[in-house]
């Protein structure tokens, strides 16, 4: 069990429950890029199934659906599955910043201190995807120091770009 608490030097962490499904429906909608190259926009039912879901050999210790909280609310979501594709990656499902606080630093404040974190319990690298054609995502993801993989994923309506760092 990974200490979430320790996800952040400057926000609380704690996991996302079923009875804060509506504040993450509210915090998603203000998202509207996101859902442009990532459709369909997220509803109350997807977020709890994208809360269960799990990929191919993967149980629900492995998955950390978090929130990080400040005095004014919930500031961003992490979704956070341990050991995938291998036992020294860590993959992020999802990762978004509320509206207001983009272009801050503050997402990559976030990552940085993600990325400390799990370097000091082992792991080596993190992978993730974007939405190819994604100029907002690609751009973050890439100042985070991710590069693409040379892998790509085929989805309904859309191709996602996996990119990994190296911790």
């Amino acid at each position: 069990m990974l200490d979430i608490n320790a996800f952040s030097n400057q926000y609380e962490v704690r996991l996302i429950k079923d009875t804060d499904v509506r504040q993450i429906y509210m915090f998603c909608r203000q998202n509207v890029l996101y859902y442009q190259y990532c459709p369909p926009f997220a509803t109350e039912d997807s977020i709890r199934k994208d809360m269960a879901a799990l990929p191919p050999k993967k149980t629900a210790d492995d998955k950390y659906y978090v929130g990080y909280f400040d005095r004014h609310g919930l500031a961003a979501i992490l979704d956070l599955i341990l050991e995938y594709p291998n036992k020294d990656t860590a993959f992020i499902g999802f990762f978004m910043t509320d509206a207001s606080i983009q272009n801050k630093g503050i997402g990559s404040t976030i990552i940085t201190d993600l990325c400390a974190y799990l370097s000091g319990i082992g792991i080596s690298y993190i992978r993730l995807g974007w939405v190819k054609g994604n100029p907002q995502a690609e751009h973050f993801w890439h100042k985070n120091g991710f590069e693409e993989t040379g892998i790509t994923c085929e989805t309904d309506g859309y191709t996602v770009i996996v990119a990994q760092r190296a911790l």
